[in-house]
């Protein structure tokens, strides 16, 4: 059924940083369909095709590669399959835009074609080298699947545009040894340079059932040598995909740091996307470069229950250092919520979400998110509400907007916290299964509240997204509980019993770690 111009308020800003959350396993985003994937797009359907995100115009796209700022323009490079919309022939499209909003795709940066790469040229990263310019590292497939890194050098380093890349026949600089597991060894981070000379990377990959992530030097961006231990590693949490580390300042809340940054009021951040799980997952600690080792802080899980970069469709993601701006800037990926036939009958699959701003918080437990300023500029027909006193159940609708591409900021007055539910200490291992229980239609003590979207007029489609406010008798604080639910967001039914046949429609959730001392809750909504 079509979207209708409907945004309801159910009860009455700013992205809540949420805390703990349970594992739960969910289909891989990139299955492979190797008869599907050069079925070639005809044409592009743009019924529900996001307005804020980035896209190509058309095709399957996954994981974001080394986004960089470069003389004077931000250049995206990202996974896609320029033959069909699904999982396959995966090369490195290429995009720029001078404002983060609005983007000029140009041809792709590399693709296979060597022997170090014939069979994928897959997830990395890009560094500007003083005096050599930007220089990709990236995962290469070889014939027998084996993975190994590889760089590639821009044709003209003074084109700012950097339209052509060269993969020199020297690759590749990184190759499993007979320790490690080449079947599970990728996603090169982007680069730093250290006081002892050397550049580094890190390499996520996986033995046996351990996550681990290698980190490699060089003096002379060509020839890497691996350090004697990872990095770090972790028992039972498996492939460590899209590794990203970087610096955070525990002085200054306001402005990012880059890779090379030394000083000694800083954290370190160790993000890895975990293959099993489809979650991201990081720690805050401590960087050792005299030993090569990072030690987090011990504040929060190191793993599965750990903290989240996001806890909603959220992948891949990668950060960068933006020199324009002095801050640092996140990307990430989700995947397509629709079939593998539908997606190939609308002519694409996936997008890059919002790029947001990274900064620790002032807790300095954590870090938190904010969608860039420029997307502000997307900004169009102002609707303001004020001081609508909302009944249980009742539900206000927000008119005169056009709610499949909104901007929503919404505060709520909760007030007394004496009806809330008791909460329960199991309940952090468990908030996907207590978001389908205690869903958007399900009366509590304080909750539920908040937004639903995309909703047809008869209510029979839409996504809520919602709070529940629980009261904690042991440290006499609330918990709230925060649901994106997407199960009641479509009336279509599965088409078959395998993973390409069934729709991606999820409840997410995690407990928000707010400060509820004035009795309110801010949401800030980008809706498509």
């Amino acid at each position: 059924m079509g979207v209708s111009n409907i945004v309801f308020v159910l009860l009455l800003l700013v992205l809540i940083n949420l805390s703990n959350n349970n594992i739960k396993r969910i289909d891989a985003f990139h299955q492979i369909y190797e008869e599907l994937q050069s079925e070639s797009v005809k044409s592009v359907n743009h019924l529900h095709r996001p307005g804020f995100h980035f896209q190509p115009p058309k095709n399957w796209i996954n994981d974001p590669n080394g986004p960089v700022y470069y003389k004077g323009l931000y250049h995206l490079f990202y996974q896609c399959n320029t033959k069909g919309a699904v999982w396959g022939n995966i090369i490195w499209a290429h995009s720029v835009s001078k404002d983060l909003v609005n983007w000029e795709a140009l041809e792709p940066a590399i693709h296979p074609s060597k022997w170090f790469d014939i069979g994928g040229t897959w997830s990395g990263s890009i560094t500007i080298v003083p005096g050599k310019g930007p220089i990709i590292l990236y995962t290469g497939v070889n014939k027998n699947q084996t993975q190994m890194q590889n760089y590639a050098i821009p044709e003209d380093p003074s084109d700012p545009y950097l339209r052509k890349w060269i993969k020199p026949d020297d690759n590749p600089i990184a190759m499993p040894d007979y320790t490690m597991n080449g079947s599970a060894f990728r996603d090169p981070t982007t680069a730093w340079f250290s006081k002892d000379g050397h550049w580094r990377t890190v390499v996520g990959s996986r033995r046996k059932h351990r996550g681990i992530a290698y980190i490699y030097r060089s003096r002379d961006f060509k020839h890497w040598v691996k350090a004697k231990h990872p990095i770090h590693s972790k028992q039972s949490t498996g492939m460590w995909e899209c590794p990203d580390f970087f610096p955070v300042s525990i002085t200054d809340f306001e402005n990012g740091l880059d890779l090379d940054y030394t000083g000694a009021n800083t954290k370190h951040v160790l993000k890895v996307s975990l293959d099993i799980t489809r979650y991201e997952y990081y720690t805050l600690g401590k960087y050792d470069l005299k030993e090569d080792r990072y030690i987090p802080d011990g504040n929060t899980p190191d793993g599965w229950d750990g903290l989240r970069f996001d806890y909603g469709n959220f992948y891949a993601s990668k950060t960068f250092f933006d020199y324009k701006k002095n801050r640092r800037v996140l990307w990430g990926w989700a995947n397509e919520s629709d079939t593998v036939q539908d997606d190939i009958m609308k002519g694409w699959a996936g997008i890059q979400l919002i790029p947001r701003t990274v900064l620790l918080d002032s807790n300095k437990k954590q870090l938190v998110f904010w969608p860039v300023e420029e997307i502000e500029s997307l900004r169009g027909h102002y609707i303001r509400m004020n001081n609508h006193n909302i009944k249980m159940g009742q539900r206000i609708e927000v008119k005169g907007i056009t709610p499949a591409q909104a901007d929503v900021e919404v505060t709520f007055y909760v007030g007394s916290l004496e009806k809330a539910e008791t909460f329960d200490p199991s309940f952090m291992l468990k908030p996907f299964e207590l978001c389908k229980i205690k869903g958007s239609n399900v009366t509590g003590g304080v909750g539920p509240f908040g937004l639903i979207t995309l909703a047809t007029p008869d209510l029979e489609e839409y996504t809520p997204v919602f709070f529940r406010v629980f009261k904690d008798t042991s440290t006499h604080k609330p918990k709230v509980l925060m649901c994106s639910d997407a199960r009641p967001s479509s009336l279509k039914q599965d088409q078959g019993p395998l993973a390409k046949d069934r729709m991606y429609k999820p409840s997410f959730a995690g407990f928000v770690d707010v400060d509820m001392a004035d009795g309110r809750i801010s949401l800030r909504s980008l809706i498509y």
